[in-house]
């Protein structure tokens, strides 16, 4: 075998295991089994498998024997801690987050992009007795599918939104209700007004308001979200909740710099 195509294979491999170490990460607390992992990276059964037990030795994946699922192993968590920006980036806005929800009496979300993929970096409990948690933190979805990913998608230019749509839109029964012209809609508006909204969307019953926070430079790379039960959502709330929104805004571009 060449060099060349030992590099090429060397780096098939790499994207394989990123591959599935992402799908993984994306079930939060529920964990998957091989079935899915070799189903929703393309990847057949044996090769997701050996891919999976080399995680596995590494430990960036654990297995619960009696339930049969893998989940995100201890030296993912360990390496994410070494990412000194990343945490100054959290920090930097969870008073915002924490704000937030306290004023909305909902659910908060920091929510920041990674590919084609929005990740949880914070949540902040609110004070409704009725409380929507659709989200964990490190849970991972495609841009696109809920308020705060969806306000992400429509802070990049065309092309870029074109990219993302075409490859997450095979996935979009796996993770929402939404079609790939219900996500375009989703974008338009949000370009127009500045917020998302989802209205079960994503999970039954569960109100979303999203906005996209500003960046120093270039696109938006994190965004703001509250979960609520749908019962809880009527307009006058919905109306007060964007007023927050729009404080918020204004804070956003004070710590944005």
């Amino acid at each position: 075998m060449s060099d060349k195509e030992s590099r090429q294979d060397g780096t098939q491999a790499i994207r394989r295991a990123a591959a599935v170490l992402r799908h993984v990460a994306s079930a939060a607390e529920g964990g998957v089994g091989l079935r899915q992992v070799s189903e929703a990276t393309g990847l057949s059964r044996s090769t997701a498998h050996r891919i999976v037990k080399c995680l596995l030795d590494e430990d960036l994946l654990e297995y619960d024997e009696d339930a049969r699922r893998y989940h995100v192993g201890n030296l993912v968590f360990e390496l994410g801690l070494s990412s000194a920006a990343r945490q100054q980036q959290i920090l930097k806005w969870r008073g915002l987050v924490d704000d937030l929800a306290r004023a909305c009496g909902a659910t908060a979300y920091l929510i920041g992009r990674s590919g084609y993929e929005a990740v949880c970096l914070y949540k902040a409990e609110g004070s409704s007795v009725l409380r929507a948690i659709p989200v964990e933190v490190g849970q991972r979805r495609p841009l696109g599918v809920g308020a705060a990913a969806t306000a992400l998608l429509a802070a990049t230019t065309d092309a870029g939104m074109e990219a993302v749509l075409k490859a997450i839109a095979p996935h979009l029964g796996d993770t929402s209700r939404l079609t790939e012209e219900q996500v375009r809609r989703l974008v338009e508006e949000a370009r127009r007004t500045g917020f998302v909204e989802s209205r079960g969307n994503v999970a039954e019953g569960v109100y979303g308001l999203g906005m996209a926070l500003p960046g120093a430079t270039g696109a938006a790379a994190l965004a703001v979200s509250i979960a609520a039960h749908n019962s809880v959502a009527t307009d006058a709330k919905v109306a007060e909740w964007r007023r927050q929104f729009e404080r918020l805004r204004k804070r956003a571009v004070e710590i944005a710099g």
